[in-house]
């Protein structure tokens, strides 16, 4: 039996598993079919689901909804009020629900506050997206993005830290040493 708290105002429907150590506050709203890890919180007035699956230890912050088609692997962190969307081409009068695209978030991740992620994307492990970013394509690993549309400056560490690279196109934080190599970052541990 698995061991989460949910504040009083919380809802966490039938049909939701939800692992240990998760903490779920203020306002929040879990939908059926839906599968959380553990050691994961979710901020004040969030709602996530229905048929949504998240990792270990996210982190979703205040203000978000996670819609169908997102899938959310370990140790993501979702900023204050960040935006998903699950269908390319939303009208109120056309039902879509069996247009909602993928949206992947690869391991370690972080996405800033008030960013937006278009559906259908897939961003890389450990990526940075900027606080106000649109993302309307996918994302390479380590990759730092910024701006509407997001466009990438930089690379980010497993720290979050963004990598200075030496003469010999190496960088190296307290996780790993990286090297680029045709605009690909290499984790050489």
């Amino acid at each position: 039996m698995s061991s989460f708290f949910a504040h009083e105002s919380a809802y966490v429907d039938d049909n939701v598993q939800i692992g240990d150590d998760t903490k779920i506050w203020h306002f929040s709203h879990i939908l059926s079919g839906t599968t959380i890890g553990e050691k994961c919180s979710f901020g004040q007035n969030c709602v996530v689901g229905p048929n949504v699956t998240m990792g270990n230890g996210v982190k979703v912050q205040n203000n978000i909804s996670v819609y169908e088609g997102v899938e959310v692997e370990d140790d993501v962190f979702l900023g204050p009020s960040m935006v998903f969307t699950n269908v390319i081409n939303p009208r109120a009068f056309i039902v879509r629900r069996d247009e909602f695209k993928k949206t992947l978030l690869k391991k370690g991740c972080s996405i800033g506050a008030n960013a937006t992620v278009v559906c259908g994307v897939i961003i890389g492990e450990y990526a940075l997206i900027g606080s106000g970013a649109v993302i309307n394509k996918d994302v390479q690993p380590y990759a730092l993005m910024v701006g509407v549309p997001a466009r990438q400056i930089g690379w980010v560490g497993i720290s979050g830290n963004t990598l200075k690279f030496n003469s010999n196109n190496e960088a190296k934080d307290e996780f790993a040493t990286y090297k680029l190599v045709n605009n690909q970052l290499e984790v050489v541990r």
